[in-house]
């Protein structure tokens, strides 16, 4: 089994610095509404969740 390292932190209400071994990424959003993603590779990826058992998401790479 691989060690894997990933840190959250949370910098103010709704905004997370996620860090892991190769790249880092700021997540905006919260529960309620969509939540947006960017990391340090250049991907940027938008999600919400919808009711029951579905999820929508959307990754553009720029």
């Amino acid at each position: 089994m691989p060690l894997t390292f990933r840190k959250s932190f949370r910098i103010l209400p709704g905004v997370r610095l996620n860090i892991n071994r190769k790249s880092w990424s700021i997540t905006t959003g919260g529960k309620h509404g969509p939540r947006r993603t960017r990391n340090s590779n250049g991907s940027r990826t938008t999600s919400e969740n919808l009711p029951g058992p579905f999820g929508w998401r959307k990754t553009r790479r720029s």
